[in-house]
């Protein structure tokens, strides 16, 4: 587990690069053609974060170490529960950063990266931001270190996690029956990335959606309302540096026009898209228009601007 997995990982890159460009050219053949400026923009992103990440390792791996000398018991690796525990343990702590990456704005600086693509197919698994170690989303494992599970098992299984993940960024899969009720499926998280009130922070598991249904965040795809994908307000660039660091930009400029202690510590931590007078699109503004819109379209007025972007 300490060696095999981590190296088998680095190895699956050029297999998950060949399948994306598969991907890419069978829907250019089918129609519509993807945007080969957003998969390029993509990949970009993706190599640099392989150099952000190795910073990030080494800045934060004594850290770890540290945790892990304090740890409160070992557990035994060897023992046949290590790794289903371990799964468990993951799967329950990535979703809280997920989530935590979607209703905080600090972590959603870091995350808004990988949701920024118009479209989804497998080039946008890949695009992940360089400034995860300044938002912190590492430390979410810490609890599984301090609990006795080796740093490298920890760390092996959130990237077995997130190899999982790399086959849900497509369209071409399917609905798959009884197994959207249990598992993180391409279905399941296309509603994640979609931008439609109905499916805004919802779906925040990895490769099971279980905790999803267990607190209430599980939303499924529905044929009547088909997912659009992007941001509040899209971004129309395919710069890389623009789309890593636009948010952490906008939430600076925030910051300098802070009155109060209460409104920076909003403009930092509280829902994207809030405000000091109420009046931000955050998902719950949008979520509670869907709401009100049967009721307005009743009463003869004109359905509002529901949709992110």
């Amino acid at each position: 587990m300490k060696t095999l997995l981590p190296l088998a990982l680095r190895w699956m890159l050029p297999v998950l690069l060949a399948i994306a460009l598969a991907e890419f050219l069978w829907l250019m053949r089918r129609g519509p053609a993807p945007s080969w400026r957003e998969s390029a923009a993509s990949g970009a992103i993706m190599l640099g974060q392989h150099v952000t990440g190795a910073l990030t390792a080494l800045a934060l791996g004594g850290f770890y170490l540290l945790c892990w000398e304090h740890r409160l018991a070992t557990v035994d690796m060897h023992a046949w529960w290590s790794l289903p525990l371990l799964f468990l343990g993951t799967e329950f702590l990535y979703y809280w950063q997920h989530r935590c990456s979607h209703e905080s704005r600090w972590f959603w600086a870091t995350h808004v990266t990988h949701h920024s693509p118009r479209h989804l197919n497998l080039s946008a698994a890949y695009r992940l931001s360089w400034t995860s170690g300044i938002s912190g989303h590492g430390l979410f494992m810490v609890p599984l270190i301090v609990l006795g599970f080796p740093p490298a098992a920890v760390f092996g299984m959130l990237a077995a996690n997130l190899l999982y993940q790399f086959w849900l960024h497509t369209e071409l899969v399917p609905r798959l029956g009884v197994l959207e009720g249990i598992l993180n499926t391409p279905a399941n998280h296309r509603a994640h990335h979609a931008v439609n009130p109905r499916y805004l922070d919802r779906n925040y598991g990895g490769v099971l959606i279980v905790f999803d249904r267990l607190f209430g965040t599980w939303q499924p795809e529905l044929a009547q309302d088909p997912c659009r994908y992007g941001l509040v307000h899209q971004l129309e660039s395919h710069n890389p540096l623009r789309i890593v660091f636009h948010e952490w930009l906008a939430m600076a400029r925030d910051l300098r026009g802070a009155r109060t202690v209460r409104e920076a510590a909003g403009y930092l931590f509280a829902a994207p898209g809030w405000q000091p007078d109420g009046r931000g699109q955050t998902t719950a503004v949008l979520r509670a228009a869907l709401r009100q819109e049967p009721r307005l379209q009743a009463q003869g007025q004109p359905p509002g601007q529901l949709a992110k972007g």
